[in-house]
This record gives C-alpha cells, sequence and structure tokens, in this order.
C-alpha cells in the first residue's frame, strides 16, 4: 500500500465519522413528517442527495487509503521476452479526412520492434478514406449499413484482425511514437508472472493510457484560465482512473487503449446496446477475470469541443450511455462482481447523479428565502454544530487527495455548468427511456447563437440567487444575520458558481486556425551562403517561432521578411520556407515568428509528426492553487470587461466610416 502519515489517516476517518453523525442527525431529526407532500417529498430528496454525496466521497477516501502500490512498470520492451504482434485500429464515422490524415500519419511513426499492423475502421466506407489509408500503406476495412454505431463499426474490423494485441483510436486521437512502448512492456511482464504463477496473477485484460487533449477546454478556454487549471478530464483520466487501476479494475475510456484480444473475445465483443460501448467492454472484461491498468501519462492526444451545445451532446451521451450499462451490467445485484469493482461501478453510476443532487442544492435554500419553505427542520446552533465540522473536514480531505489537479470547488463550479441540461437525460435513461442513436461529437464547432440560446438557465438561476440574496437579507440586523448565515452561505456559494456558468456560457472568440505547442526543435535558417543555428520556441501547423542559439548568430530578420529554414526531426531535415509576421525583442536573441509556406507530402508528415508527437506543455497539469476562486472570478470580470470596451471603442469608428 501506498504510504500516508498518521495526521491524514486520522484526519481522513475523522471527516468520514463526523459526516455520518452528521447523517444520522439529519435522517432522525430534521425531516418535517408533518409538510405539506411536495414539500416533505423535496426533504427527502434532500436527505438522499446528501447521503448520496457523502458516500461517494467515502468510496474515493477508502480507495485513497487502501491504495495499492503497484510494481513499477517496465520503461521498456523485455528484452528476454517475445514481442506480440498488434492490430492497431482507428475508428472513423464522418470525421474529415484531413483530422483522420493526422492520426493515420502519427501511427505511422509509433516505434515498435514487432509486428505492427495499422488499419482504418470506416463505416461509412467513403472513397477518400481508402484513399488516405493507401496513401500512408495502411490497411482500410470499409463498412456499410451499420446499424450498431461504433461498435458495430469495431466488431465487422475485428472479425477481420487476429493478433494477441489489439490497440485502438478514435479519429481525433494522434497517438504518440512512444505508445506501444508504454504499454506492451506491461503486457510482457503479464505473460512472464503469469507462467511464474498462474494461480496468484489476474491475466491482463487492457491497458489505458490517459486521456488527453491538445486544446483547452470550455473551461479553461471560456475563462482565460489555460495557465491555471487542468483539463476537465484530468482529474478522472490522471488520478481516479489510475486509483482504479491500482485495484486492477480501471475503467476503458474509449480510445488510445491496448487490449489483449482474448480478453474482448471472452467478453462477447463491444457490446452494441449501448452509447458507452467502452464503460461497458470494461467493465466485462473485468467481470470474466482480467484485471486492467491505467496510466497517469498521455501517450496521445486529441481534441476537446468549447461550445456550449457541443459540449452538452457529448456528456448527455456519456451520462445516459453509462446509466444504461450500469444497468446491463446489474451492477448493484451481479454476483459476479466483486467488492472493489462494484464500488468502482457504483461510483460511476452516482457521478452521473451528482447533476441532479447538484440542482436539489440549488434549490432547496431558494425555497426558503423566497418562500419560507423549511425543507430542514433544525436549530440554528445544533445544525452549526452537527454540520460545519464534518462538512469542512470532509473537504478539506478530498482536497487533499486531489488539490494537484483539481480542488473541490473546481468540482462544484463544474457540476453546476453541467446540471441543468443533465439532470433530465439522467431520470429519463434511469426510467427506461433509451435513446438510440449515436452522435459523434463535432470537435471544430466554435461558439454560435445557438450556444447563447442554451446559456438561459444560468442567466435565470443567477438572477433569482441575486434577488434571493437580498431579499432574504434586506433589513436584518445582530443575530438574525447569523442564524440565517448558513442559507446566506448556500445562497452565494451557489452564486459564484452560477457566475462562473455564466462567463463559460459567454463564450470566447477564438483566433488561432491551429494549437501551438512549445517544442524545441534544432535547425539552421538560411541567409544567402551563410547557415545561422536555431531553435524553435513553438510550433504549430501553420507556423513556428524560433530565435539564434547565440546573440553571435542573431539574424536581424524583420517582419515581411521571407525566409527559409532547415528543421530536423531525429535526423529527418525538413526543408521549411516561410514568412516573418512578428519580431519579439528579449534580453537575449530576438525571437521570430513565421508563418509556413505549403510543403511537400513527405516534409509536412513529418512537420506533423514534430508537432504532435507529445503533450501540449503550454497547457497546465497542475491546478495554480495560488489562484483563488475570487481571483479567477476577477479575472474573467476584467477580461470582459477589455473586451466591451474595445467593442464599443469599434462602433463609432466603424459607423463615421459609413
Amino acid at each position: 500500500m501506498v504510504e500516508m502519515s498518521k495526521k491524514r489517516k486520522v484526519a481522513y476517518f475523522l471527516a468520514i465519522l463526523l459526516s455520518i453523525l452528521y447523517l444520522l442527525w439529519r435522517v432522525c431529526f430534521t425531516i418535517p413528517w408533518h409538510a405539506k407532500p411536495a414539500v416533505l417529498i423535496f426533504a427527502l430528496l434532500l436527505v438522499i442527495c446528501e447521503i448520496i454525496s457523502n458516500s461517494t466521497a467515502y468510496i474515493l477516501i477508502y480507495f485513497r487509503l487502501t491504495e495499492k502500490k503497484l510494481p513499477p512498470a517496465p520503461v521498456s520492451y523485455l528484452p528476454a521476452a517475445t514481442l506480440p504482434a498488434v492490430d492497431l485500429l482507428i475508428v472513423t464515422h464522418n470525421e474529415e479526412p484531413e483530422l483522420l490524415r493526422k492520426t493515420i500519419n502519427a501511427a505511422t511513426f509509433i516505434e515498435y520492434p514487432g509486428q505492427l499492423n495499422i488499419f482504418v475502421a470506416d463505416d461509412g466506407d467513403r472513397p477518400a478514406v481508402a484513399e488516405l489509408a493507401a496513401a500512408y500503406q495502411v490497411g482500410y476495412i470499409g463498412m456499410q449499413d451499420n446499424h450498431q454505431a461504433k461498435s458495430g463499426n469495431i466488431n465487422h474490423a475485428l472479425l477481420q484482425l487476429h493478433a494477441p494485441l489489439f490497440a485502438i483510436f478514435d479519429a481525433d486521437m494522434i497517438p504518440y511514437s512512444t505508445f506501444l512502448q508504454a504499454t506492451v512492456p506491461l503486457f510482457q511482464q503479464n505473460f512472464q508472472d503469469l507462467a511464474a504463477d498462474p494461480d496468484q496473477t489476474l491475466p491482463l485484460g487492457f491497458v489505458q493510457t490517459a486521456q488527453s487533449f491538445y486544446n483547452a477546454d470550455i473551461f479553461q478556454f471560456n475563462l482565460f484560465s489555460e495557465k491555471i487549471v487542468p483539463n476537465e478530464q484530468d482529474f478522472f483520466s490522471r488520478d481516479v482512473n489510475v486509483l482504479n487501476g491500482s485495484n486492477n479494475h480501471a475503467l476503458f475510456t474509449g480510445s488510445n487503449t491496448v487490449f489483449l484480444r482474448q480478453a474482448i473475445d471472452d467478453a462477447g465483443g463491444f457490446p452494441t446496446d449501448t452509447l458507452t460501448e467502452d464503460f461497458e467492454l470494461g467493465a466485462k472484461i473485468n467481470i470474466a477475470g482480467y484485471s486492467s491498468r491505467s496510466t497517469d501519462k498521455p501517450q496521445a492526444s486529441g481534441t476537446t469541443p468549447i461550445n456550449l451545445r457541443g459540449v452538452m451532446k457529448q456528456r448527455t451521451r456519456w451520462a445516459r450511455g453509462v446509466v444504461h450499462s450500469c444497468r446491463n451490467l446489474h451492477i448493484f445485484l451481479n454476483p459476479k462482481i466483486g467488492f472493489e469493482m462494484r464500488l468502482i461501478l457504483m461510483n460511476c453510476y452516482f457521478y452521473w447523479w451528482s447533476f441532479f443532487r447538484r440542482m436539489v442544492y440549488l434549490f432547496a435554500p431558494l425555497l426558503f428565502s423566497l418562500f419560507g419553505i423549511m425543507v430542514v427542520k433544525a436549530n440554528f446552533w445544533t445544525l452549526m454544530l452537527t454540520w460545519m465540522p464534518g462538512y469542512f473536514l470532509l473537504h478539506y480531505v478530498l482536497s487533499d487527495t486531489s488539490d494537484k489537479i483539481r480542488d473541490e470547488r473546481w468540482g462544484e463550479i463544474q457540476e453546476t455548468f453541467f446540471a441543468p441540461y443533465l439532470f433530465l437525460p439522467v431520470i429519463l435513461e434511469s426510467l427506461g427511456f433509451h435513446e438510440r442513436k449515436f452522435k459523434v461529437t463535432k470537435k471544430t464547432s466554435r461558439t454560435s447563437l445557438r450556444d447563447y440560446l442554451f446559456s438561459w438557465p444560468y442567466y435565470l438561476l443567477w438572477l433569482v440567487h441575486l434577488f434571493a440574496i437580498i431579499k432574504f437579507n434586506y433589513g436584518k440586523y445582530g443575530s438574525e444575520i447569523l442564524v440565517g448565515s448558513v442559507i446566506t452561505f448556500w445562497l452565494i456559494s451557489n452564486f459564484i458558481n452560477l457566475s462562473f456558468c455564466l462567463f463559460i456560457s459567454m463564450g470566447r472568440q477564438v483566433y488561432r486556425k491551429s494549437e501551438r505547442f512549445k517544442r524545441r526543435a534544432s535547425g539552421q535558417l538560411h541567409l544567402g551562403p551563410a547557415l545561422k543555428v536555431i531553435l524553435t520556441h513553438d510550433i504549430s501547423e501553420g507556423g513556428l517561432s524560433f530565435a539564434a542559439v547565440s546573440d553571435a548568430d542573431e539574424p536581424h530578420l524583420h517582419a515581411g521578411d521571407a525566409v527559409r529554414l532547415t528543421l530536423y526531426h531525429g535526423r529527418t531535415p525538413l526543408d521549411l520556407r516561410g514568412t516573418v509576421t512578428r519580431v519579439q525583442p528579449t534580453d537575449q536573441a530576438p525571437i521570430y515568428s513565421i508563418k509556413t509556406a505549403k510543403m511537400d507530402r513527405t516534409t509536412e508528415n513529418h512537420y506533423l509528426q514534430l508537432v504532435y508527437d507529445g503533450e501540449n506543455e503550454l497547457l497546465p497539469a497542475e491546478q495554480d492553487t495560488w489562484i483563488t476562486v475570487f481571483d479567477e472570478l476577477y479575472l474573467n470580470v476584467v477580461m470582459r470587461g477589455r473586451k466591451l470596451q474595445q467593442r464599443l471603442r469599434r462602433r463609432p469608428s466603424s459607423k463615421r466610416s459609413h
């Protein structure tokens, strides 16, 4: 087990104990049994939501306390072991060929000394995709009349693939060249362990690498937080799922994963009766007696949507799919599911109910502050003694377990953002009203008028909370303010969360056509017969920035100058031409930004690999804990204010020009 200090253990146990005592008090003494039926139902819902919220926290704490320390993963292929053949499948539905091309190109650069077979599975059976596969000399598996969505496409391809290991990628998930080096050795080690001690070793069913995205997500981008908070999905992918894997029950998240082919066959192939075939297949593989691992380091990067409508459609599909899959798996009663795996699946199920709980938490203080409806029957001082110690200690403990990636406050903001659009689909799916149609989320969509129409719940709830805060506290003095402080606390807390939701829903103008990556590539700048040694600072599909290695090599370029340079991708020289767009003075050599001109296909393939082979280090991997929620609010007010000022300044000048 991972070592944990005695003080932290005591804090964890005390947080659980105090919160359990609070819940017992809530159930036994605070429910208004004699209230009107509608009020009583809401009061019971509130208690149930609190119990489930605390239960999910207990599950996370339990896994922190019992986290197993796994043997370190091999850093390279095991020399004494046989390298198994790998079938790598890139799955596409209706994605643009240019997006798919980046993934195919990167797959051809994967370093593997064994047999690697790359295939594109296209359920649209499109000639353009077949031509693209042929151009990169990879296999093409077309399919017509697919009525089973992504699962049908994959199962059709699997009938034609037979390697012992099987890797899968979504069309927009670009693999790194080290992908197999980070995953296959785990299978090699497992094969050796099985041969040495088959009775004490579980066969490894799959290795899930961490999901990674090279563009800022909707929270990072719309809140001007690209340097402050990591991607919203990082908490699960790089923390919770790694914790699941330490218990041999990592979850499959749909892409950049390597499977033991036999495990997929034993699980019955990819499930077709769900929208989240990944989640269900991973669970079925574990139920079939296989273990699973998750790495904390990404080995592929993709794009994530930043428009409100696209994000909500994606999450609605995930929510409905997981709830449906949990029903298919019978997670509460299935005798084949072990204790720890059941906890993991329950935690996944209850996560999607957190948005219903968040709606209950939003409305509970409003009922009392606006209408005097009491859903918690309690004396103020008794409430303070029973609720406050457990609540704040539990939140401290939860922050202690995840503060490197995301604290509890950010979790509440994200829950509040999703709640208005996810709580109803979860209810409907739980009642058996299924969503059958699979829709691929468009990752390239930008904020539009329809997105602004989607933001009306946040404006309405924000205004109602503002009115409630004023109405509830207006005219109160002294002890009245103190007694009402709990309601005011929840109103203000919800108001802050909704303020962030407003800023997110406002969107933000996208100016860049492609993402920048921090890359250090060496090369030479051609200045007539002379060559100046340069080093890149960042790079994108459309251009790059560089500086001379020393002041003596300073090339003295100006904006508008045409340039020619040679960059090196490994040992391959890339001949690039472009135009200087910007000169940035620094204390050392100036940094020159250039827009690259069109390249030949071979050069462009290497250039794309130079861009996408690795994480985008310009985005943070951990949360900046020095920046508080109030700092973030202030930042957004200032940035939005500046944008508004710029628009107002432009209006008179545009009128005069007419």
